[in-house]
């Protein structure tokens, strides 16, 4: 369903402090026992990846595989229908990043083949999602499911977009443009500027969680990508320094889209960010004009919160 009206912001808040995300996630168990990868469930409002907790027990139990972000409450589109999913075998133990590259490009053509079957066609963008390695940017012991369509969570309550929610918001923001300059509002741990750095000539991303900027420097260091650039940062308040920008995509969910980040873009540029709280919808935002602003509603979906002020 798509609800296209005229959208007039107010003025651009005056600046606060530090980039989209959450909080930090609570701290591991103090057993002894490893803590499982973290988690996102409804019991946690949604919103923070969770640590599990092992269950006590009178003999040791085998490792369980890996829990994903749910579809229900990470960055990750929502299906209204869904088959029962299958029982299957255990999955094996993740192997190591670095063994998972040998095969990581048939299965990344793999990944393409299913975002193209779920109606992403805009070539630009399934040719970057194809060269950038997602295992690079999840952790290790993750790196197995890499090219799942699905959220992985990457720590501190943030968790990496499903890959279909990455493709479409990009395509949406392209429109079959070629793009100059690209804002994107909360970094994570990079892979989605590694792939809007295939579609446009600057890409600027902004994080307010500081181990995560770090992250995110390091693993696009090693890809030597000099047109995209890192900021620490609130990004509830935008770029103000860089602006204006041909597209803004925001990774996080506000109730409402800062009026700063409308002010900062371009004539002719598109938004697209994810809106709501309980329930929630991606929303695309055109500039028409110095005082006009376009509004269309797309697909409801489930992201973490818009968040104001930076974490150390």
């Amino acid at each position: 369903m798509d609800r296209r009206r005229p959208l007039t912001p107010g003025p651009a808040p005056a600046s606060r402090g530090g980039a989209a995300g959450t909080g930090r996630a609570p701290g591991a168990s103090p057993s002894r026992r490893a803590p499982a990868a973290a988690e996102i469930t409804p019991a946690n409002s949604n919103t923070r990846v969770t640590l599990g907790r092992p269950q006590s027990a009178p003999a040791r139990r085998p490792e369980s595989p890996a829990p994903a972000a749910r579809p229900s409450n990470s960055n990750t589109r929502i299906e209204t229908t869904r088959p029962p999913a299958s029982a299957g075998p255990v999955r094996p133990p993740a192997r190591p990043a670095e063994n998972l590259g040998l095969n990581s490009e048939r299965m990344r053509a793999a990944l393409v083949d299913r975002l193209r079957a779920n109606g992403i066609d805009d070539e630009r963008v399934l040719a970057s999602i194809l060269v950038v390695p997602r295992h690079h940017f999840v952790d290790e012991a993750l790196a197995s499911r890499a090219y799942e369509d699905a959220a992985l969570p990457i720590g501190h309550g943030q968790t990496i977009s499903q890959p279909w929610i990455v493709a479409r918001m990009i395509a949406a923001v392209r429109h079959g443009r070629e793009l100059g300059k690209v804002l994107e509002v909360g970094t994570g741990c990079g892979y989605q500027a590694a792939v809007l750095a295939g579609v446009a000539r600057e890409v600027y991303s902004i994080e307010r969680v500081r181990p995560l900027h770090e992250l995110a420097r390091g693993r696009l260091r090693a890809m030597r990508l000099p047109h995209v650039r890192l900021v620490f940062g609130d990004g509830m308040l935008g770029l103000p320094s860089a602006a204006p920008f041909d597209a803004i995509v925001v990774a996080a969910a506000g109730l409402k889209i800062p009026d700063a980040l409308l002010q900062q873009l371009a004539p002719g540029g598109r938004l697209v960010a994810p809106e709501g709280g309980t329930r929630q919808r991606l929303v695309m935002i055109e500039r028409k004009g110095a005082h006009n602003w376009v509004r269309t509603e797309l697909e409801p979906v489930r992201f973490v919160p818009l968040r104001p002020g930076v974490l150390l």
